[in-house]
């Protein structure tokens, strides 16, 4: 196991023409770090990995994995990787166990063993074939061949797509034991609930910026809460507007939805001012959701664009 950074990322730029797909990406995910990239679709979550797996071309910027630069040294750094791509391809004709053994036989061989383990936790039938198989049961067969060669690096884009809860709970149980014995982990995902229980730090990404890189503590630290009035007529959009701190409002006739970081003071005395009557105040401690679509918004108010 190297001491250099499991993977790093320096000015890392993709464009196609006048398509900013990725933009100076910049990071450093740690020995036995899980790293959640966070981004809805069209963010740039995507290019950033097939970047940094060599499976296209940055315009600029170089990455490295395990301390081996990311182009040169492709084929080595196979040998020490599982990835788990979007939109991982299978032969349709194959079961589950031949699709493995496929896998297993382009890595060199595998310990079938711990292959079995991985397929009883996930709860994976590998006697099927894999056309016949639903979504989340082929995402099953996806997730086996990324760990099953105990790889030092995992890198995976939107893993748990398709997955029920409890496979998910399991899921995601397996990537902190890798985590906790040295191993890294770099999650591309837009279910914040996932990253939010698996995470060590999170990446932001909008439009192929990289917004902010935070732990989750630090995020979920923040003085942010969502506040939910009801009012005895129905509500104005101006209410908060001039209120610092006040953000993802919504509207629902007589009820006004709001994330917000400041004193309730403040709050209270706007919403009593916009009318005599306020039926209800409930307010509860904000969620990643909730500080990620701040980072977003705000980030939106100074830049425009999408990214692939």
């Amino acid at each position: 196991m190297t001491n250099e950074a499991a993977i790093l990322a320096e000015g890392l730029t993709k464009h196609y023409g006048e398509i900013r797909a990725l933009n100076n990406l910049g990071l450093a995910v740690q020995p036995g770090e899980v790293f959640g990239f966070l981004g809805p679709n069209g963010a740039g979550k995507t290019t950033a990995i097939r970047t940094l797996m060599d499976e296209i071309r940055p315009t600029a910027g170089r990455a490295s994995i395990l301390g081996l630069d990311t182009h040169d040294k492709s084929v080595e750094i196979r040998r020490h990787i599982g990835y788990l791509p979007g939109d991982l391809a299978m032969y349709p004709g194959l079961t589950g166990q031949d699709t493995l053994k496929y896998f297993a036989n382009l890595r060199g061989g595998v310990d079938w063993s711990y292959v079995e383990v991985l397929a009883e936790r996930l709860n994976a039938d590998l006697s099927k074939k894999v056309g016949n198989l639903s979504s989340g049961n082929r995402q099953k067969i996806g997730l086996i061949q990324a760990f099953m060669n105990r790889p030092e690096v995992i890198i995976m884009d939107e893993p748990s797509s398709g997955l029920d809860p409890l496979v998910q709970r399991e899921f995601q149980t397996i990537l902190r034991e890798l985590a906790a014995e040295g191993n890294s982990v770099f999650l591309s995902s837009h279910t914040l609930s996932e990253v939010q229980r698996v995470a060590d730090r999170v990446g932001i990404i909008r439009g192929g910026d990289l917004i902010t890189v935070e732990t989750v503590s630090s995020l979920r630290s923040k003085a942010m809460r969502r506040v939910e009035f009801e009012f005895g007529s129905d509500a104005d959009s101006s209410v908060f507007s001039d209120i610092s701190g006040v953000s993802n409002v919504v509207i629902e006739g007589r009820r006004i939805v709001l994330s917000y970081d400041g004193t309730m003071d403040v709050l209270l005395k706007a919403a009593m001012d916009h009318n005599d009557t306020v039926v209800d105040i409930t307010t509860h401690e904000a969620d990643l959701e909730d500080i990620f679509l701040t980072y977003y918004e705000d980030s939106a108010e100074d830049k425009g664009g999408s990214a692939s």
